[in-house]
């Protein structure tokens, strides 16, 4: 995983877990339906994951890095028909067309390591979302607290400014980019 040892141990501890499940996921998400079907990118630790399943019935997964979809699916191995998680990397999805309701991100574009890399994972996204779904998330705007958090991650911020243009280019329809304190949101069609 792209992170350093202090970003590591903040996104995996209990402090991110509830301010994920208390502020950053109700804002993310707010007046999003993401129907039966939907699928995470990114989700790292699983902070936004634990929070996720309980809103939708049926939850896949998709991590990049092989430790933590290995943690990811032994956690939810219990649960093999309400949470699929898949090894791979979200800007080339070994996933079907249009199968999902709903595909969300959380705190990760960032971490992709080039904005080509980026546009690549809107297009996977718009790909396997069926129509009428909703792409959605959100992601931090670049500041020098951002920035040291960063030191010696890959750490490439996606522009809020130019994200709906980008959303339009992969594919989707009716997007809104809302910039909040510290962080943006998203949403396409």
């Amino acid at each position: 995983m792209p992170m350093n040892r202090l970003h590591r141990w903040l996104c995996n501890s209990d402090r991110w877990a509830r301010a994920v499940e208390q502020q950053l996921l109700p804002w993310a998400l707010e007046d999003v339906e993401l129907g039966p079907d939907a699928l995470e990118v990114g989700p790292g630790y699983g902070a936004t994951t634990r929070v996720l399943v309980r809103k939708v019935p049926r939850l896949s997964v998709i991590e990049v890095d092989g430790e933590s979809a290995r943690r990811l699916r032994a956690h939810y191995a219990a649960r093999p028909e309400d949470v699929e998680v898949v090894h791979g990397d979200g800007a080339d999805m070994p996933l079907p067309d249009g199968r999902f309701s709903s595909v969300t991100c959380f705190t990760m574009l960032h971490h992709v390591p080039s904005p080509a890399l980026q546009d690549r994972l809107f297009a996977q996204a718009r790909r396997v979302l069926a129509d009428g779904g909703v792409f959605a998330g959100c992601d931090a705007l670049s500041s020098w607290s951002f920035r040291a958090i960063h030191i010696g991650d890959t750490c490439v911020p996606v522009p809020p400014e130019t994200l709906a243009a980008r959303l339009r280019a992969a594919g989707f329809t009716d997007t809104e980019v809302t910039v909040g304190k510290g962080s943006f949101r998203f949403r396409a069609r």
